[in-house]
């Protein structure tokens, strides 16, 4: 398999700790960049967007969901989306506020790569108090995704992890030490080490 990435893509980030937690060892991770439209990446990915896995007969899947989702039925490693079906909704809303959060932080900085003119404050705005509630969420859960990782741990840890990277002046630690020091231990396993983007 063959998976398409962004070192500075989020959602990317969450594929590629996920095959790590697996240890999954065939999946050969490719680094596009895919402002640039690498006719690979359009070849495999229709909107050109990362993260793209190609399967080992030519088909391809995307949507960080997706391929997490495809990912756990490979390989002998653990499952990180549980099979029981009150286990699994739980891990797939702690994925889906993840993504949430990374949604509105990716839109603000998107707008901040917009001419002067064509900015929306407002907007931004918006986006910053969605991002932090989505915290908020988070950190009244995070207990709850209980011991081991899930799907859930990785959404919540790559989604803090690029307010760190992309966002540190929005302060998302303050009133959240539990979530904080969660985050903190979390960022220290291997699978977080290997990924961390880069400026």
């Amino acid at each position: 398999m063959k998976l398409f990435y962004a070192p500075t893509s989020p959602y990317a980030r969450k594929v590629r700790t996920f095959v790590r937690e697996k240890g999954l060892s065939g999946v050969e991770e490719i680094a596009v960049n895919p402002w640039e439209d690498p006719p690979e990446l359009r070849a495999v990915s229709p909107i050109g967007k990362v993260p793209a896995l190609v399967l080992d007969d030519g088909n391809a899947v995307y949507d960080s969901p997706v391929i997490c989702d495809y990912l756990d039925g490979v390989g002998e490693g653990p499952r990180l989306i549980p099979e029981d079906s009150d286990a699994r909704r739980k891990v797939m809303i702690a994925q889906a506020l993840g993504d949430g959060v990374l949604d509105m932080a990716v839109a603000m900085v998107m707008e901040g790569r917009r001419p002067d003119g064509e900015r929306s404050p407002s907007m931004v705005e918006r986006w910053r108090g969605q991002a932090l509630a989505g915290v908020a969420v988070m950190a009244r859960d995070v207990s709850g995704l209980g011991d081991g990782v899930t799907l859930g741990h990785i959404a919540f840890g790559c989604a803090l992890g690029y307010l760190d990277f992309r966002h540190d002046a929005l302060g998302w630690r303050q009133g959240h030490d539990a979530l904080a020091k969660w985050f903190g231990e979390f960022a220290a396993r291997p699978s977080m080490i290997d990924t961390k983007p880069e400026a």
